[in-house]
């Protein structure tokens, strides 16, 4: 039509925990800091069917289930790419830890929590792992 409309962009971002408790953490290439698995959600997509798509093409693993909604999150400034509307979920998952998208993902990784590397985690990911391992459910 001619238009152009400015919407955020909404995307997925994954708190995958594996049959044994530990929680997976992606390392893209272009980062030294740890990051959840997640992304922009498809043109035709829903939230579950991009859960399923971005937790197989970073890590390798199936999706079990969605555990639950950890929270939303909008804030203009949260990502310096974009303004994106982030839609946080806890899923369960499992398979074999390997990026299908080497282009994207240098490294995969399943932490116990208490072994979380917190001083490594990319600075916009850290409220929505706050808030999953509080239990809360923020919208923001």
């Amino acid at each position: 039509m001619g238009v152009i409309f400015r919407h955020p962009i909404a995307g997925v971002v994954l708190v995958p925990i594996l049959p044994d408790g530990r929680l997976v953490f992606i390392r893209k290439h272009n980062r030294q800091t740890w990051a959840l698995p997640g992304g922009f959600i498809d043109w035709g997509e829903d939230v579950p069917a991009a859960a399923r798509r971005e937790l197989r093409e970073e890590t390798g693993l199936e999706l079990l289930g969605i555990r639950r909604l950890i929270g939303t999150y909008s804030a203009p400034e949260r990502d310096p790419r974009t303004h994106s509307v982030t839609i946080a979920l806890a899923v369960e998952a499992q398979g074999n830890l390997e990026a299908l998208d080497k282009d994207e993902v240098a490294e995969v990784r399943a932490f116990a929590r208490e072994e979380i590397p917190f001083d490594r985690m990319q600075s916009h990911y850290s409220g929505s792992l706050a808030d999953f391992l509080a239990g809360r459910t923020t919208v923001s």
